[in-house]
């Protein structure tokens, strides 16, 4: 099956409190709660067609904001008042804020794993490997903590938790740049995106400290070189190696079915492949989906992407997918220059994880990017990026309602994003989830509109030739096809209309995909089919049938073979609309 994941951000999705204020407070903005996300939304997630639900800010993490026996953290390293999801505090233990009896809240998070796995949903976590917030110490399991038994007075060591920075003064905390850390005096820590200095800057991770995995990452890819292999025994394994596994198992004793392992490139391979190993000794169907780009600080050489893949994981991010169609918009791009992404020989066919939005990216809605117009070619985005792989695909919470960032704010900022610092809502997504009720009560015509075809088009990726199939591009099949996407001035077609075939040869199955990515600009065009598309597709002489699967009151079309190439299929879409055709 193909996974479908849906990432809910639980202190948004279960927030009810209209309104707000920036750097509001959790009593004024409020807060989504692991009892909030009940049968009822799950049930209607599963129809959606999702089979993973990525939980978002479920660890403990530094905040501002205090609990009986939880103090909050200091100021200095909490982006917001809520504080970044990412900054982790305890490995071992959940968010306060999320729970509705604090005491419990762990039993309150055990309790939504079960509801969700009733509905037919694989839960997933965060992992954050990479870093974790400077005021980290567990009081779940404090003796599983990191840095207890570090040698400070050095940079690097095998066994220790943290790097070290070269001593300043030993009256010198860490300058950070909403203050001084007084705990880290005289014993700075590396920040989390390896910045090694007293005085990281505003847009470093300077919350949070970097671990050690056994290797200077300095050497970048030679760091991993002197590394345990898959079956060292346990005493040649670095501390951090260890510990991460405790974690690991502890969330899959509780029913945790996989892990979306934040920054993954920048954690050496061989223990992914050894961690990634282990957790599926102890469930043999961990899920495990990995963010990674290919920048300067991935720890391998060559595309970081395929390495990960080949280390274990299920998924790696799509950037390169994301940012190409973000281009048609934003860069001069073409549809025409799409066809390059989707080869079927390439691991990311597979592998690549396709998204429109993720809590680090735009909202796709937003005016502020996807040229101004992504709220009106958000169905043919959707089916052009999910459309042309087979690998795994995210929604994003709210994403599937058109929903804008335009919630609250307060150290996110007004960045078109909804802010994973603060207490915020999504005012979209309140439509539907109404109070609790989640029956769409208060959903305008173009939200139902929006959720019905995300639901249509979720379901329809199970179809063999979108699970399983191959990819063909038709584009360059049609340079000289008036209307087919051309603009102004433009001397061969192809700019906004994109379509191409999947195909399943084990099971005959075909599709035709057409996409108009112009946002004010109808289509009405014939789509060609080569001679030599019909012969990748298995397909003999003879007369066929287009049968339209998304908007079915689109006619049929019967067509004999000879006219494929030449008249062609013919299609009307209207602006930032799409259709895919079951060929038979």
């Amino acid at each position: 099956m193909r996974p479908v994941i849906y990432q809910l951000f639980v202190r948004h999705f279960a927030n009810f409190t209209h309104g707000g204020e920036p750097w509001g407070t959790r009593e004024t903005n409020g807060c989504g709660t692991f009892n909030g996300v009940t049968d009822a939304a799950l049930e209607q997630i599963a129809r959606m067609g999702v089979t993973h639900v990525w939980f978002t800010g479920v660890l403990r993490h530094a905040t501002q904001t205090a609990h009986e026996g939880l103090p909050a953290d200091p100021a200095c390293i909490v982006k917001g008042r809520a504080g970044s999801p990412y900054a982790v505090t305890d490995y071992f233990d959940v968010d306060p804020d999320l729970a509705e009896n604090v005491e419990g809240r762990r039993d309150e998070f055990a309790a939504l794993l079960e509801r969700c796995r009733r509905w037919g949903m694989v839960p997933i976590i965060d992992f954050v490997p990479n870093h974790v917030s400077r005021n980290y110490c567990s009081t779940v399991r404090p003796e599983s903590s990191f840095g207890a038994h570090d040698n400070r007075g050095c940079f690097f060591s095998r066994d220790n938790s943290f790097y070290y920075l070269e001593p300043h003064s030993a009256d010198m905390p860490l300058q950070l740049p909403e203050g001084e850390f007084l705990p880290e005096r005289g014993r700075g820590r590396v920040t989390g995106n390896n910045v090694a200095s007293w005085t990281p800057g505003a847009y470093d991770w300077y919350e949070t400290a970097k671990l050690n995995y056994g290797s200077d990452y300095r050497h970048g890819s030679h760091a991993a070189e002197s590394l345990p292999s898959l079956l060292a025994p346990e005493y040649a394994l670095p501390r951090t190696w260890q510990l991460m596994n405790e974690v690991l198992a502890y969330w899959q004793d509780m029913g945790m079915g996989g892990f979306r392992c934040d920054m993954a490139h920048m954690v050496p391979l061989p223990f992914w492949r050894w961690i990634i190993a282990h957790a599926r000794l102890r469930d043999r169907s961990a899920f495990f989906l990995a963010e990674g780009y290919d920048d300067h600080l991935k720890l391998v050489e060559g595309p970081v992407h395929e390495a990960l893949l080949s280390a274990g994981f299920d998924g790696v991010y799509d950037g390169v997918a994301y940012e190409s169609l973000r281009k048609i918009y934003e860069g001069g791009a073409w549809a025409n220059d799409l066809d390059k992404l989707h080869r079927a020989e390439s691991p990311m066919f597979r592998g690549g994880v396709r998204y429109i939005e993720n809590h680090d990216e735009p909202r796709i809605a937003s005016p502020l990017y996807w040229g101004g117009v992504g709220n009106l070619v958000t169905q043919a985005a959707l089916v052009a990026q999910y459309g042309t792989s087979c690998g795994p695909v995210l929604v994003y919470n709210g994403q599937e309602v058109g929903e804008r960032a335009e919630g609250p704010g307060g150290y996110g900022g007004d960045n078109g994003r909804t802010s994973i610092f603060d207490y915020t809502s999504l005012p979209r997504l309140q439509h539907w989830t109404h109070g609790g009720a989640y029956d769409g009560a208060l959903m305008s015509p173009d939200e139902k509109e929006l959720q019905c075809f995300t639901a249509q088009l979720l379901t329809l990726l199970q179809h063999p030739a979108l699970a399983k199939g191959g990819f063909y591009g038709l584009n360059w099949a049609n340079l000289e096809t008036p209307g087919y996407g051309r603009r102004a001035g433009d001397t061969v077609s192809g700019h906004t209309l994109y379509a191409f075939l999947r195909h399943f040869r084990k099971t005959k199955s075909t599709l035709l995909v057409v996409c108009n990515l112009h946002p004010s600009e109808s289509v009405k065009t014939r789509v060609h089919i080569p001679q030599n598309a019909m012969d990748w597709a298995g397909k003999k002489p003879g007369k066929y049938c287009f049968v339209p699967l998304l908007d079915t009151a689109t006619p049929l079309c019967e067509i004999e073979d000879v006219a494929l190439a030449g008249e062609g299929v013919p299609v009307e879409l209207s602006p930032g609309r799409a259709q895919i055709f079951e060929w038979l």
